[in-house]
Order: structure tokens, then C-alpha cells, then sequence
């Protein structure tokens, strides 16, 4: 007889972040340009994703929910681990998303390619951050769901009509 999973799920929407302690799980759907991050201490057992929908705070003059932006989202993020009792200099990434879901005939044209400019300065800012990015899934043209095990570490991506994979 099949054994009924218990594990908690913490769901994190768009623009949104949050933190789970094992043997939760983290979860995030709907990751088309936006960009899924999760960062992991495996000694605390504690992880945290965000769901970023843009790249740049800078470019907006009113900023409402910093977890929509790469540049702000991530260091609070780590901030936020670091006061939940994880490491900083422990923590590793893996990021997914950063789709083109949609085609504006020119491929030169990479201002409108939001997914692409997302991944990069995710990447930016954990370089910054001393993170490095042990695992990913990005680009392409389909959406992902993003799963973090907290007892593990493990990162599962789940994509329309592709099996489940571990990043």
C-alpha cells in the first residue's frame, strides 16, 4: 500500500517569496518569463524561493512589491534565510523559467525578450550576492513549475508535456 505524502507544501505566487524548514516543500507555478529561485542551506535544512516577474526596479519610479524584481527580491531573500538561522556562505541556487512565450518576429529584438533579460540578472545578482547557481532550467518557450524539497535540497521542474526532472 502506497504511503500518503504528509510533507507540507508552502506555495509561493507570482511576485512573492517565501521560506520552509524541511521537510516542507516550496512550490511555485506558472513560470513562463518569470524566474523561479531557490536558495538552500543543507546543514539548516532551510530553503526559500522567489518568484520574479521583472528584472529592474530602477526602471520604475514607483516600486509597491519588491519580490517582483530580481535586483531587490533576491537580497531580501537571502536576508531572510540568514534570519531563519541558514548560512549565507552555505546557501546554493537554482533558478528556472525565463521562457519567450511569445514570438515578436525578431530575434535581434532582446529588449522585448523579458524571460532572457529575468535569467541574466538573476545570474547578476547572485554573483553579486556569492551565490553560485548549482542547478537551472531556463529559456525555451514553456512554462514550469518549480519544486523545493527542504529535506533535500532536490529541485524538481514539472513542464507540460514533459516528464518531471530534477535541476
Amino acid at each position: 500500500m502506497k504511503q500518503l505524502d504528509l510533507t507540507e507544501e508552502v506555495k509561493v505566487g507570482i511576485a512573492d517569496c517565501k521560506i520552509a524548514r524541511s521537510p516542507q516543500r516550496i512550490v511555485t507555478l506558472g513560470l513562463g518569463s518569470c524566474v523561479g529561485i531557490t536558495l538552500f542551506d543543507p546543514i539548516a535544512k532551510i530553503g526559500g524561493m522567489a518568484h520574479i516577474m521583472l528584472p529592474d526596479s530602477t526602471q520604475f519610479t514607483t516600486v509597491t512589491n519588491p519580490f517582483k524584481f530580481a535586483d531587490l527580491a533576491i537580497p531580501i531573500l537571502i536576508s531572510q534565510l540568514k534570519d531563519t538561522g541558514a548560512a549565507v556562505s552555505r546557501l546554493k541556487a537554482k533558478i528556472a523559467g525565463g521562457a519567450q512565450m511569445f514570438s515578436f518576429g525578431d530575434p535581434k529584438k532582446t529588449m522585448l525578450n523579458i524571460g532572457e533579460r529575468n535569467v541574466c540578472k538573476v545570474r547578476e545578482v547572485l554573483k553579486k550576492e556569492g551565490i553560485p547557481i548549482v542547478g537551472e532550467d531556463v529559456g525555451g518557450n514553456i512554462g514550469r513549475t518549480m519544486i523545493l524539497e527542504t529535506e533535500t535540497g532536490k529541485v524538481f521542474i514539472r513542464s507540460t508535456g514533459k516528464s518531471i526532472k530534477e535541476i
